[in-house]
């Protein structure tokens, strides 16, 4: 895995690019306010270099009223499914809103797109440490820390101002809302959501599929598929609406 970033030290994906090779064509799945952001990311990262990275050629997404019109000036191109049309780019998943954060998995794998075709990106203002790992598809926003030991799975994003400390693992698809705190040695599961400003104590588990609600501080281990919230986080529900 190789991240985008302008950040000194990190690696760079299309380290010719600015040197005579042409802009990677790329698309944003998704045309939500998250996605309008990662484009702002990728013009940012363009915007540090003699020649653009990435030339953003559009939207794709499932709402059949948004094909055929623009937005933040690009036109969507049709559904997800329509990926398979355009295998001359790559693309980055936008997709993962508290209503979809569950479906996530599902939906980029409907969309027929293998790991090796998805950017991985960090804004010019993220930091990560050069002893962390980020995986495919993962996209990091301005002011993102991510520090040394610690594991960014395939397809996260994490939202601005967010801090994965030492040795921490975050799991595949999982959404990190805005100033999130993770402490060392935290364990987050795969498809989990964490809401803005949620500190997780330091060692502590979060199982696959939980929710962590906006301001809470996370003391103990969180069973899979829990919703917790308050100082201390205690368990409200299940995400399938059952009792805990």
């Amino acid at each position: 895995m190789e991240i985008v970033s302008g950040a000194p030290g990190g690696d760079e994906q299309g380290a010719d690019a600015g040197r005579g090779s042409p802009p990677r064509r790329l698309i944003v799945m998704g045309t939500g306010g998250n996605c309008v952001d990662i484009l702002d990311v990728v013009l940012d990262l363009n915007a540090l270099r003699p020649a653009p990275l990435y030339e953003c050629v559009g939207w794709l997404d499932d709402e059949p009223a948004r094909h055929g019109t623009t937005v933040a000036g690009l036109p969507v191109l049709g559904p997800l499914s329509a990926a398979a049309d355009y295998a001359d780019c790559v693309f980055v998943n936008g997709i993962g809103s508290v209503r979809t954060f569950m479906r996530k998995a599902r939906i980029i794998a409907g969309a027929g797109v293998p790991d090796e075709r998805f950017a991985t990106l960090a804004h010019p203002l993220a930091s990560v440490s050069r002893w962390a790992r980020v995986g495919a598809g993962a996209v990091l926003f301005p002011h993102v820390a991510v520090h040394s030991g610690a594991r960014v799975g395939r397809h996260v994003i994490v939202l601005a101002t967010s801090v994965i400390n030492h040795d921490v693992h975050v799991g595949d698809y999982t959404c990190i809302t805005s100033g999130v705190c993770l402490s060392g040695g935290v364990q987050v599961g795969a498809s989990c959501y964490l809401g803005t400003n949620a500190c997780v104590v330091g060692g502590v588990t979060l199982g696959d599929g939980c929710i962590v609600g906006m301001g809470s501080v996370v003391r103990k281990d969180v069973p899979a598929g829990a919703v917790v919230a308050g100082n201390p986080a205690r368990v409200i529900r299940m995400v399938d609406g059952t009792a805990p």
